[in-house]
């Protein structure tokens, strides 16, 4: 039988780190063929990005042209969220499945997986390192490190970060729905954990939102965040407008300079200054009392 590992996601959107991930694995295991598996929906989550059918697309476009890749479609079809020892077992059907990769921000949550003990005895496990941390994997019976070197994750992608990590093939798609999602259902609370994943992506410290609905204030929500220093604070601003404008976020004014920063967006003000100007200020205790005084 052919021998191959499978690498599962939601692939919401495949990035760059995806197609490096698959060009290792062809690479270092001993396989005839691997095979990509979009989910439908994975269990631990409760929506997606893009829909189903979109996200098996952008698979086929950027791996139907590389030899010995397979996108499997098994889990799509069955339009319902699929557990990983169901999909083995289908595939076991017709191939000899020796390996299963899975991303080490897994290891967490992974003996919840639907028959994990079963799993854990037909497999070897391919843990996506990216050498942040000791991998904690006692639980795995059998299993081998795969180290990528790439920043980026497609969290970071649907806050509107890296888009330059997307396949050129698909970039503009992907582009297209973020603006869309932005202009059309995006939540003021999906709003704010963008702006937090930007500023954190770009080194921003002791990042604090606060939750003003209700109290007699200027705006909905205020994020307050340490910049490392003078030049590193304007960055972070920068790097705010030129990633959230292009995806339909208005920045109405803002007051910048080398030790603070305030933009307001209308219903979300985000200060960022430098460590020192936060002491000064003490815009926490502020804002703390605003929400003690709420109706």
């Amino acid at each position: 039988m052919i021998k191959i590992a499978i690498f599962g996601g939601s692939f919401d959107p495949p990035h760059k780190g995806h197609q490096m991930i698959a060009d290792l694995a062809l690479k270092m295991l001993d396989i005839d063929k691997l095979i990509i598996l979009p989910a439908f929906l994975n269990p631990f989550k409760k929506s997606m990005l893009a829909s189903p059918q979109q996200r098996l697309s952008w698979c086929h476009k950027i791996f139907d042209n590389v030899a010995d890749i397979e996108i499997c479609d098994y889990e799509i079809r069955q339009h319902r969220p699929v557990y990983t020892s169901e999909s083995l077992r289908y595939l076991q059907q017709n191939y000899c499945v020796a390996y299963l990769i899975i991303g080490s921000d897994n290891l967490s949550t992974i003996t919840k997986w639907h028959e994990f003990e079963w799993l854990n005895r037909e497999i070897t496990w391919v843990v996506v390192d990216r050498g942040e941390d000791p991998l904690p994997t006692d639980m795995l019976r059998e299993w081998i490190p795969l180290e990528i070197d790439l920043p980026v994750s497609s969290t970071q992608i649907r806050a509107g970060g890296s888009l330059e990590m997307i396949d050129p093939r698909i970039r503009a798609e992907v582009k297209e729905l973020l603006q869309h999602k932005i202009r059309n259902n995006m939540t003021i609370d999906e709003r704010i954990e963008r702006i937090i994943i930007i500023l954190d992506d770009k080194k921003a410290e002791e990042i604090e939102v606060f939750n003003l609905e209700g109290a007699n204030y200027i705006a909905k929500r205020v994020v307050i965040a340490n910049s490392l220093g003078g030049k590193h604070t304007r960055a972070l601003f920068d790097h705010l407008k030129t990633t959230l404008k292009p995806l339909g976020e208005e920045f109405l004014c803002a007051d910048e300079s080398d030790q603070w920063v305030v933009a307001d967006l209308g219903d979300i003000l985000i200060h960022i200054m430098t460590p020192e100007y936060r002491q000064k200020y003490s815009l926490e205790s502020f804002l703390s009392e605003l929400n003690t005084t709420k109706a």
